[in-house]
C-alpha cells in the first residue's frame, strides 16, 4: 500500500455530489421498470408459456448474465485504474443498456422471436448496466471525507430509488394498461396510442428506461471530476492493471476483513438480487396479480426503499457500515422465511385464508396483505443495506486501489450471482413451485449474515 500524504485532499464543490448522484437517478428505472415491476411480470405472464416456466427462464438469463459479469469486472476496474479516467467506461456500458432496453420494444407477444429477443436484450442491458455502475462507484472516494461517505452513498441510493419510483408512476400511469379494461393504473387509456391489447405500455418499459437513462446521466458527465488520463495505451494499461490485479488477490490473504467482506457480500448480492427479480413474478403466479397490484406493490416497496436509504445513511456514519449490513439482514431472513410460508391460501405457513377472487379489491385477501407487508420490510433494509455495502468497500480499500476493489465487489456481488437465479430456477421447475424456487434465498442471507459479524470495520470512519 502506498503511503498517504499528509497535504489535505480537497474536494469538489457540492453539485459534484448531487451530479454523482444523478447517476443512481438515471439508471434505477431499468431496475424498477424492467427487472422487477412491469417487463420482469409481463414475460412471465405474457411472453412465457406459463408463470413457472417464465421464472426459470427469467432466472437462468439473469445467471447467465451475471456469470459474464463476474468473469470482466475485476479486470476492468484494474484497467480503470491503470488508465485514469472513468466516464469513457460509463459512456461505452451506458450505451450498451440503452441499447438493450430499446430492444425490449419489439418482444411482442406471439411473435416466435419474442422470448429469445426479450432475455438476450435483458442480458446485454444488465451487463451494461452493472458495469457502468462498477465506474461510476468507483468516482466516490474523491467526492467526499471518508466521515461523509456513508451520507453520501444513502443519498445516492435514496435518489435512485426516488427515480425509481417516479419512472414506475409515469408508466403505470400513463404507458401500461390492463388487456383485460385498456386502462392504466391512473384510470387513463395510454398515451400515443398504445395498444393494450399487445401489452404495447408495457413493453414501452424498455425504450423508457433508455431514454430516462439517456436524460438524466448527463450531469454526472458534465459536472463530476474524473480521474486524469494516465499517458498510458490501453494495451499496456490492461497490462498493468491485470497484473495489480493478480498481485491484489494474492494478497487478500494479508486483507482478511477485506477477503471477508467481500465472501459475504457474494452470497448477500446474490439473494438480494434474485429476490428483486422474482418479486413481481412471484405475485402475478401465485395471487395472480395485474400491471395495478404489481404496479401499486412496487410504489409501496420503492417509497419505503428511498425512506430506508436515506435513514440508513445517517445510521452508517453514527454506527458503522458493519451495523447497517447485519440489521438489514437480520429483517432480510425473517421476511424471506415469511414469503415462503405464504401463497393464495396460506400465510405465514399457518394461516389459513380465503383465496382471491376476481373483482374482490385491491389485496382483499389476508395473504395478499401479509405478502405486501413482507415486501415493505424488504424494502425499507434493502436500500441501507447496499448502500452501507458501498461505503464499507471504501473504507476498507487501500487508496490507490479504488477501482480494483469495485471491480473485486462487482465479482464479489456477480461471482455467483449466477447460482441464485439458476438455483431458483432449477428449484421452481423440480418442484413446479414458486413458493420451493425462493426458498433458497434464506440460505444466503444467513451464511451472509454469518460471515460479517466476522468483519471488522476501521477505526475513525464514524462520525461522533
Amino acid at each position: 500500500m502506498t503511503s498517504v500524504s499528509a497535504s489535505p485532499v480537497v474536494y469538489p464543490p457540492a453539485r459534484a455530489r448531487t451530479a454523482w448522484m444523478f447517476f443512481d437517478w438515471a439508471a434505477q428505472p431499468f431496475f424498477t421498470l424492467v427487472t422487477t415491476f412491469v417487463f420482469a411480470p409481463f414475460f412471465a405472464a405474457a411472453l412465457a408459456p406459463d408463470p413457472v416456466t417464465g421464472q426459470a427462464l427469467w432466472g437462468y438469463a439473469t445467471g447467465a448474465a451475471g456469470l459474464i459479469i463476474a468473469l470482466s469486472s475485476p479486470v476492468l476496474g484494474a484497467v480503470s485504474d491503470a488508465a485514469g479516467p472513468r466516464k469513457p467506461w460509463i459512456a461505452a456500458f451506458g450505451a450498451m443498456l440503452a441499447l438493450g432496453c430499446a430492444a425490449l420494444w419489439f418482444a411482442v407477444p406471439g411473435a416466435s422471436y419474442a422470448v429469445p429477443l426479450a432475455l438476450g436484450a435483458f442480458m446485454l442491458a444488465t451487463i451494461g448496466a452493472e458495469f457502468a455502475t462498477v465506474f461510476n462507484n468507483a468516482m466516490m472516494p474523491r467526492l467526499a471525507p471518508p466521515e461523509e461517505l456513508g451520507r453520501l452513498s444513502g443519498r445516492g441510493w435514496a435518489m435512485g430509488y426516488a427515480g425509481g419510483l417516479l419512472s414506475l408512476v409515469v408508466v403505470l400511469g400513463f404507458l401500461a394498461a390492463s388487456p383485460d379494461t385498456g386502462r392504466t393504473l391512473l384510470g387513463f387509456e395510454p398515451i400515443f396510442g398504445l395498444d393494450a391489447a399487445t401489452r404495447a405500455g408495457d413493453r414501452a418499459a424498455g425504450p423508457f428506461s433508455a431514454f430516462w437513462f439517456i436524460l438524466f446521466v448527463v450531469p454526472m458527465f458534465l459536472l463530476v471530476p474524473d480521474v486524469a488520463p494516465s499517458g498510458k495505451s490501453l494495451a499496456v494499461a490492461a497490462q498493468e492493471g491485470v497484473r495489480d490485479l493478480a498481485a491484489m488477490l494474492r494478497g487478500l490473504s494479508g486483507l482478511r476483513n477485506l477477503a471477508r467482506f467481500l465472501l459475504s457480500n457474494m452470497i448477500v448480492a446474490d439473494g438480494l438480487a434474485a429476490l428483486f427479480a422474482f418479486a413481481g413474478i412471484y405475485g402475478a403466479g401465485v395471487f395472480g396479480w395485474g400491471a395495478v397490484e404489481i404496479g401499486v406493490f412496487g410504489i409501496l416497496l420503492t417509497v419505503t426503499g428511498t425512506v430506508g436509504a436515506l435513514l440508513g445513511g445517517r445510521l452508517d456514519d453514527a454506527f458503522g457500515s458493519r451495523i447497517v449490513i447485519i440489521g438489514s439482514l437480520a429483517v432480510l431472513i425473517a421476511a424471506a422465511l415469511g414469503i415462503v410460508g405464504t401463497d393464495g391460501t396460506t400465510a405465514l405457513f399457518f394461516w389459513t385464508t380465503q383465496a382471491a377472487t376476481p373483482g374482490d379489491g385491491l389485496y382483499a385477501t389476508a395473504s395478499e396483505q401479509v405478502y405486501v407487508a413482507l415486501g415493505l420490510m424488504i424494502g425499507i433494509v434493502a436500500g441501507p443495506m447496499q448502500a452501507a455495502a458501498r461505503t464499507l468497500l471504501v473504507r476498507l480499500a487501500p487508496p490507490d486501489r479504488v477501482g480494483q476493489c469495485f471491480g473485486l465487489f462487482a465479482l464479489s456481488g456477480k461471482v455467483t450471482s449466477f447460482m441464485g437465479p439458476t438455483l431458483v430456477a432449477l428449484a421452481t421447475s423440480i418442484f413446479a413451485s414458486q413458493r420451493a424456487g425462493l426458498a433458497v434465498l434464506v440460505l444466503f442471507f444467513a451464511t451472509g449474515i454469518v460471515l460479517m459479524l466476522g468483519v471488522r470495520e476501521p477505526d475513525g470512519t464514524r462520525a461522533r
